[in-house]
């Protein structure tokens, strides 16, 4: 990872896992984390594998983490953020706590698809991912000219005498 976004992509990636452990968490303890509830817990817990496993593809830039990761956290966040944002439309005015709770929701699942986008993205758009790979095991000789073999008019002639 030589980027800087990547790094940042990353590290708010981790943040996001994080949370969602800790969401994961309290909700089996018996509470939500400060209104934060998981849809569905079997399916938050296998998410979190997947991440995991999806995070090592990203950090190895390869797109098909990038791509995983998205259509996961689409299937998860998408169809709750589509049902929370059209039953905060159809509600009145007032301002409740559930309301507020399915504000943050919509917010958190806002997130869970913005970071997987934001990936995709980063990664589709490095020229170098593919341009230059590095290979720390043949770029100490093929990158370095003072290893370059000269040649020499014997090496093409091979007139070596045997006896």
């Amino acid at each position: 990872m030589k980027n800087f976004s990547t790094w940042m992509l990353v590290m708010f990636m981790a943040m996001f896992w994080i949370l969602r452990i800790i969401v994961a968490f309290t909700y089996e303890m018996g509470g939500s984390f400060g209104g934060i509830e998981p849809f569905n817990q079997t399916m938050e817990i296998i998410l979190l594998f997947v991440v995991l496993v999806c995070m090592l593809f990203i950090i190895k830039r390869k797109i098909i983490g990038a791509l995983i990761y998205l259509l996961a956290y689409g299937m998860y966040f998408g169809p709750s953020l589509i049902t929370t944002i059209t039953s905060l439309t159809q509600t009145t005015a007032e301002i409740s706590t559930s309301a507020m709770e399915m504000y943050l929701n919509a917010f958190v699942s806002l997130i869970g698809i913005a970071i997987p986008v934001a990936v995709l993205f980063d990664l589709l758009l490095d020229k170098n991912r593919k341009a230059n790979p590095k290979d720390k095991k043949t770029d100490w000789f093929y990158k370095n000219e003072q290893f370059d073999r000269k040649m020499d008019d014997r090496a093409d002639k091979n007139n070596y005498r045997t006896m």
